[in-house]
């Protein structure tokens, strides 16, 4: 099963899915490949895959990723084969994803479990995000409309998942991938011979 979680900056993307991830061992964290340089206690395969701007692009040549972007001048991308190596060996794989890494995997088909989750309004959103002390007014109205943008792709996702209550955030994501592994799609996935059948 493929999970692809989105949500603007101060939804607590973040904290729900640490939550989902020690909760359920047998889903897995996607990892990206990046052209920046590691950071202070960042291993090379644990945190991303770490490669020349030069091996990037070869890649994405290749088409061997199943979503790719520039953020902050540098690139970040999920690897195919290491998706389908994880899937083989009988794992989830969580996205931890933005609104235009969507589009680019579904246009390539991917299947999954799309969740976007959400604020309770946007006032909320201002009062968190105003709550770090980490932006400037300027820099918080900026924020602000990214998520607004982001907010406004809603309808490409399956669910639409509120977080006003953090306990009641994650509960619901757990209940929609409970029910998800029953759906058609996820079972004709595992149940390979019913395809066999006619």
């Amino acid at each position: 099963m493929r999970i692809f979680i989105s949500g603007p900056s101060g939804v607590g993307k973040s904290t729900i899915i640490q939550e989902i991830l020690k909760r359920h061992p047998d889903i897995l964290l996607s990892i990206s490949y990046t052209t920046r340089p590691p950071r202070p206690g960042e291993r090379d395969g644990k945190e991303y895959f770490f490669v020349a701007c030069e091996t990037f692009e070869t890649m994405v040549k290749a088409d061997r990723f199943l979503e790719w972007a520039l953020v902050h001048g540098q690139r970040y991308g999920t690897p195919l084969d290491w998706v389908s190596s994880m899937e083989d060996q009988g794992h989830h794989i969580l996205f931890d994803i933005d609104v235009q890494g969507v589009r680019q995997a579904k246009a390539k088909g991917s299947q999954g479990c799309f969740i976007m989750l959400l604020p309770p309004t946007l006032e909320e959103l201002a009062r968190r995000l105003a709550g770090r002390g980490t932006e400037d007014p300027q820099a918080l109205a900026t924020r602000l409309e990214n998520a607004k943008k982001e907010m406004r792709a809603w309808s490409m996702y399956d669910y639409l998942v509120v977080n006003d209550r953090l306990e009641k955030a994650i509960a619901a994501v757990e209940i929609i991938l409970d029910a998800y592994s029953y759906s058609k799609e996820e079972a004709v996935g595992r149940l390979k011979w019913l395809s066999r059948i006619g």
